[in-house]
């Protein structure tokens, strides 16, 4: 049995090691502080409190390991920086020329953030990599794999911004327009503003025909060009049947309307139907 006398002694060595593993633990201080007021008011008490400090060591203890997983897991989700550089813009800044027509403008990446009721597990080396079908362009996503530590994938929402010089229109421009005819001026633009691919050089517009019209400053898209016939429906043609070291002419009809470089079917003097490719006036046919 303990004497009265001693009711303001000491903490006990127990006492003092719990007081001490609070006030080294995360968010504390407030615990220790009133653990050791507690075990300086009457010894009655003491059990009591060695009781409380053990049940907020127990959560303080559960908490840390509940943060701890949190982000571990956040750190997971973020590919290994071995460069100093962005690991997810330097990826996309890789494979922009083989996806987008971005010419040399600036690019900007902005990464989103995964779903939150995803359970990744911690992760040592992760690679991003192109999704079937995806392009680096605008809104879109990219996949993440884990190589080491974990076997999981995932899907990352990404923004891909890119600013550079294109082809604006200057003018307002009907649908069924020659490109060539039409006023147009080069601005510094944000060329993922919109979908398809922009128009970044005038010569881009040479021999096509727009498709729909445009207003007075909108980017040129290669999209709303087509290229403009050379020949309509019914319009005489040459048939030239190309071999090797010789070739025969005769004369033919086009069937539909064709542009340079396009499949065209014509049907020849006697009557029968034979498709080549279009260059100038002249259906080449090779044998």
């Amino acid at each position: 049995m303990l004497n009265a006398h001693r009711s303001h002694a000491q903490p006990s060595w127990m006492a003092r090691v719990i007081v001490h593993v609070i006030d080294r633990g995360m968010g504390c201080i407030v615990a220790g502080a009133y653990l050791r007021t507690v075990l300086g008011v009457s010894l009655h008490r003491h059990l009591a409190a060695l009781r409380l400090a053990q049940a907020a060591l127990l959560a303080i203890t559960m908490l840390a390991a509940g943060i701890t997983g949190a982000q571990a897991q956040s750190r997971a989700a973020q590919p290994a920086n071995t460069d100093g550089r962005d690991p997810i813009q330097t990826f996309i800044e890789r494979n922009m020329p083989a996806n987008n027509a971005a010419g040399g403008g600036r690019i900007e990446v902005s990464v989103g953030s995964l779903d939150p009721r995803l359970q990744l597990a911690p992760c040592q080396r992760i690679e991003p990599y192109l999704l079937p079908g995806t392009r680096l362009w605008g809104r879109t996503s990219i996949g993440v794999r884990c190589l080491e530590g974990a076997t999981w994938t995932v899907s990352l929402p990404v923004t891909v911004t890119v600013r550079g010089p294109a082809v604006v229109a200057a003018e307002p421009i009907a649908a069924g327009s020659p490109a060539t005819a039409v006023a147009v001026r080069i601005e510094e633009v944000e060329l993922t503003r919109d979908p398809g691919t922009p128009v970044t050089d005038p010569g881009q517009l040479m021999g096509k025909t727009f498709t729909r019209s445009v207003a007075v400053g909108q980017v040129l898209r290669l999209e709303t060009l087509r290229a403009t016939p050379t020949v309509v429906a019914g319009d005489p043609v040459r048939i030239d049947m190309v071999g090797k070291g010789f070739v025969i002419q005769s004369e033919g009809q086009a069937l539909s309307a064709g542009a340079e470089g396009q499949p065209l079917r014509v049907r020849t003097e006697s009557g029968r139907i034979v498709s080549g490719t279009l260059k100038g006036r002249a259906v080449e046919i090779r044998i």
